[in-house]
């Protein structure tokens, strides 16, 4: 049997242009860090900004809004922490157990 080679160790890109740390590095290439622990997606209505959105029935890909009735495929999603996320329940009212 062949063994597979192992790849050469390479520095990484924020070392190679100077930079003191990767988060400085993301920062001025314009990459998102990713939020740590449990994330929430919700969709919002990209007409009215409401969260209520469902599935249209029928339709592959196409969301519609229970408040203004929109309906269409360009649904804004925001990503948000469990902490975020609970707030914006507390915020509609929503009862959380």
């Amino acid at each position: 049997m062949a063994r597979k080679k192992k790849k050469k160790m390479e520095t990484p890109a924020w070392i190679m242009e100077g930079f003191d740390s990767e988060a400085d590095y993301n920062k001025t290439k314009g990459v998102k860090e990713k939020k740590k622990g449990k994330t929430f997606k919700v969709r919002k209505c990209p007409k009215c900004g409401s969260d209520e959105m469902e599935v249209v029935i029928g339709e592959v890909g196409v969301w519609g809004c229970k408040k203004c009735s929109w309906e269409g495929k360009g649904v804004d999603e925001i990503e948000m922490s469990e902490e975020e996320f609970m707030k914006h329940l507390d915020k509609k009212g929503e009862t959380v157990a």
